[in-house]
Parts: structure tokens; sequence; C-alpha cells
């Protein structure tokens, strides 16, 4: 990473084109929807796209992605296909030549902390002729409140292949700032983030912080991975996807994810949200009230 200038009170866009429309795909997920949000408050047009929104946006119907294209001269760019697939690349090539033909001038890509698969798309990104920015966050609080995780805690248990292995969860929060400095401000241009909460923590540590938000008795409890691909299988996932889950943590459960990045205090001019204060956010709001 190369950005030195102060860089703090960059969110605002003075030196970019705030007065243009932004495209955010994946507009209702965890960080697009956040990302338009703060567009919206700072002033930015944004457009929203995603299969079943008003901008229909579907990456297996490259029908949708002129529209949804039209008078947008920057976008956010999330695949919510697999981002590792052999497809993705492919896909991402012909979508930003089509958004540079129409006139994009700027992409930030959601990637991943730590996933070569994913490194194909990255390049395909560099390689658009627009200006680029890589986010590479870590595993998301929001898992824990929103998807992935919450029917599970609902349910009063937690069953992980991770062991004792530790993640500096961030905050999608977090994540949509930064992308929205990206997205205003040409400094950011050429950059490649890796993103991580402040500290990192084993999902015991983390079921026991909600649990201690919540006041409700929830537990985690670590599985063999054979246990947890069967549990996916059961929930209805294919034994592919179920294995693709299972790779992703055990990279969490060998230690390699544990060490933290300092690109949203370089973004932003401030340490990343904690997850204790997401706990006792999310729980507030009633995201595990059962």
């Amino acid at each position: 990473m190369t950005n030195n200038g102060s860089i703090s009170d960059t969110i605002t866009g003075t030196t970019g084109t705030t007065g243009d429309t932004v495209l955010v795909l994946g507009g209702s997920g965890k960080t697009g929807r956040r990302v338009a949000a703060l567009l919206a408050e700072r002033g930015v047009p944004a457009r929203t796209a995603s299969r079943g929104g008003a901008t229909r946006f579907d990456w297996l119907d490259a029908t949708t992605w002129g529209p949804a294209l039209d008078g947008v001269t920057a976008v956010y760019l999330v695949y919510l296909q697999d981002l590792g697939s052999a497809r993705a690349p492919g896909h991402i090539e012909e979508f930003l030549r089509l958004a540079k033909e129409r006139g994009v001038a700027r992409v930030v890509l959601l990637s991943a902390r730590d996933w070569p698969a994913a490194r194909p798309v990255e390049d395909a990104v560099r390689a658009s002729g627009l200006g680029w920015t890589i986010l590479r966050p870590t595993w998301f609080a929001q898992n824990f409140s929103e998807d992935m995780f919450l029917p599970y805690l609902q349910a009063g248990e937690l069953r992980l292949p991770t062991g004792d292995g530790r993640e500096p969860f961030i905050d999608a929060a977090d994540i949509a700032e930064v992308a929205v400095a990206a997205l205003t401000d040409d400094r950011h241009h050429g950059e490649s983030y890796d993103l991580s909460g402040p500290r990192p923590m084993s999902f015991g540590e983390a079921v026991a912080a909600i649990a201690g938000a919540t006041g409700r008795d929830l537990r985690y409890t670590p599985v063999s991975h054979q246990e947890f691909r069967a549990d996916l299988v059961a929930a209805g996932l294919t034994e592919a996807d179920a294995g693709i889950v299972d790779g992703l943590l055990r990279t969490i459960e060998e230690g390699s994810s544990a060490y933290l990045s300092d690109c949203v205090r370089r973004v932003l001019g401030r340490e990343p949200r904690d997850f204790g204060a997401f706990a006792a956010r999310a729980a507030a709001e009633g995201a595990w009230r059962v």
C-alpha cells in the first residue's frame, strides 16, 4: 500500500466527483446497503442493484448489466456468486469492459483477506483500465447477527470446526466507510486495503460476548470438520459448498488469519469498531431475540 496522504477526512469526496451516480451492487447485502446509506448521507447519488431490487442486476444474466450502468461513473463491485469460482474472472472482465464503455471511471471491489482463489478477480479489476481500489476484509462481525451464524445462535449453540483459532472480526460499517472513501476520493486509486477489526478473537470469545450482551445462555461447541460438513449438508448445502465453507474456517483453526491490519485506521483516521460494541448494538436492535 502506498497511500501517504492525510486521509482521515476524505469521505466527503472533495477530490472526487460526488455529483455522479455510484452503482452499488449487492445493494441489499451487509456492506452494500451500508455503502448506499452513507453515500446518501453525503449527498452522493447512489443506485442500489440486486436480483430482486428496483434496479435488477444478476451476474448470470448479462442483459441486466447495461441498464444498471446507465449514467453511472463509479461502481461498488460485489460478486454475489463465489468470488473464487472459475467463471468469476470472466464475468468481472466482461462487466468492467462494458462499464468502461458506458463511462464508469472507478471501481471498488469487495474481495477477502488471505483468499488466494480471489486473486484472479483482483487481477481482472487491476487490468480493467479503470481507477480501482480493492478491499480485503476479514470475516464480518455481522455474520453472527444477520445470516450465516444467526440461526445457530438463535437456537443457542454454534458448532464450528475452528477450535481455539482466532479471527479479528470486522464490523461491516467499517468496511462501508472505507468503501465510500475509495468511491469518492481519487487518492485511493490503485490501493489494496487489508481490513480487520482491532483484536483477534476465538469463536468461543465472540459467542461469550454475544451471550453477555443478550443475557442468553449461548454456547460455542468445537466439532470436527467431518461433523461440520455433515451439519451443512443436512441444512441444505451441497457437498461442494460445504467443503468451501469448511475450507475457509480451516484457516481460522490453523491461526493463519489472527494477525491485525491497520488500513481502517489509515483510511478513516480512527481505530476499527470493537466486537463488543458491535454485540451490544446488535443486541439492542434485537438481532438474537427469540
